[in-house]
């Protein structure tokens, strides 16, 4: 029986909402389940997310290591497997400091599954790069929204239903894994689709690596500022009278937005410059930053979550495309575990940063300093893009 030559935009699409809300039940769960339940201090649940993203940094250089130099389908099926085992072996071990030690095991699989769906994304030659990431940040984004909405339903019937309803996600994945991701990629050249953005032949190796560690260096930013809505933003808006239930619906507004916006600027996105709509994109998230400083009210906060959104369908999907554009076809697995690296410790050191700034400086300086993290690094990236094609 011959194998496929490519992962079909069906089970990429699938794998990653699956994979994301499996993995969303978690996120919004850790902080709140280890003060509450195991009675444990802030500093311990932080301390427990950060060695959870470490070990999904690992996982993330593990899976694009060995996708490029071993193979794609023993990888997948050994990070899917180690992610699976761990959310199962939490439905009856989750007292402490067990817990901690799964949540790191948990991190290391999910890190290697993010990075693996990347590399078999790159490898897809039936559509431009540029169309199949976008498809994969739908997919994320409406499993975060459906992870995130289901554990704040389901916790109400105690924590193990949370654990077997995720397990029940990541054993739907390992069977999809073992069925679908045995895939030949050996005369696959990864050539795009006309109206992907081809790189400049004139360019070296060398040049086009310099670029991507600055685009890296660039998400690493935006994502130590992003992960700041998730942390320190709750607090600041419970404490200007807000109620925590008026700031989680901004995560669905910003969740629908993505979902119903992303696929209209996929299209459209099709009549103009990649690199041009990531800087205009990543340039109008970060100036939502610095309106920050003027939010009095919850509608003000609703109108900078839209702008931020807007910022985001329009910039980020395409990033990990412009990368893809930029690796020779024998080192597609390494940057893309590059790209999710740096987002990984991005998020991991964002609590503590945001932390920190409203400790000693106040939330207007952390504002302030997030929107020059943010451009600051958009300029050098458009400075290394300008350099290299020049």
């Amino acid at each position: 029986m011959l194998k496929r030559k490519e992962l079909s935009l069906s089970s990429i699409f699938v794998y990653s909402l699956l994979l994301n809300a499996g993995s969303s039940f978690m996120w919004p769960l850790v902080t709140m389940y280890i003060n509450d339940y195991l009675h444990k201090s802030l500093m311990v649940s932080g301390f427990t997310l950060l060695m959870m993203s470490l070990c999904m940094i690992l996982g993330n250089y593990l899976g694009g290591y060995l996708f490029d130099r071993w193979s794609a389908y023993k990888t997948s099926m050994i990070g899917i497997s180690v992610s699976s085992i761990a959310i199962v072996l939490l439905i009856f071990f989750h007292g402490w400091p067990i817990f901690t030690f799964l949540l790191m095991f948990l991190g290391l699989g999910d890190g290697m599954n993010l990075t693996l769906l990347n590399s078999y994304a790159t490898k897809v030659t039936s559509k431009s790069s540029r169309y199949v990431f976008n498809l994969l940040y739908i997919g994320l984004n409406l499993g975060v929204v459906i992870g995130t909405a289901m554990v704040g339903y389901l916790l109400k019937f105690g924590v193990h239903t949370v654990f077997i309803t995720a397990s029940f996600f990541y054993v739907v994945l390992w069977l999809m894994t073992l069925l679908k991701f045995d895939v030949d990629f050996s005369e696959n050249t990864n050539s795009l689709a006309s109206n992907a953005v081809k790189p400049n032949k004139q360019l070296t190796t060398n040049h086009n690596k310099s670029i991507i560690y600055s685009i890296c260096l660039m998400v690493f930013f935006i994502y130590l500022s992003y992960t700041l809505w998730e942390s320190v933003m709750s607090v600041h808006m419970v404490n200007m009278g807000i109620s925590f239930e008026k700031y989680s619906t901004l995560w669905t507004i910003n969740g629908l937005i993505i979902v119903l916006g992303q696929p209209i600027v996929n299209h459209l996105g099709r009549r103009f410059n990649m690199q041009k709509q990531i800087f205009l994109g990543v340039f109008i998230f970060g100036i939502s930053f610095i309106l920050l400083l003027l939010t009095k009210s919850y509608v003000s906060f609703v109108a900078v979550m839209v702008i931020l959104t807007v910022g985001e369908i329009m910039g980020l999907p395409d990033v990990p495309a412009w990368i893809d554009n930029l690796s020779s076809p024998i080192e597609k697995g390494k940057y893309q575990g590059f790209f999710n690296s740096f987002m990984s410790f991005g998020r991991a050191l964002s609590p503590l940063y945001g932390g920190l700034f409203v400790e000693y400086l106040g939330y207007n300086s952390l504002f302030i300093i997030s929107t020059v993290f943010i451009l600051g690094s958009l300029i050098y990236v458009m400075h290394k893009n300008k350099k290299a094609v020049s």
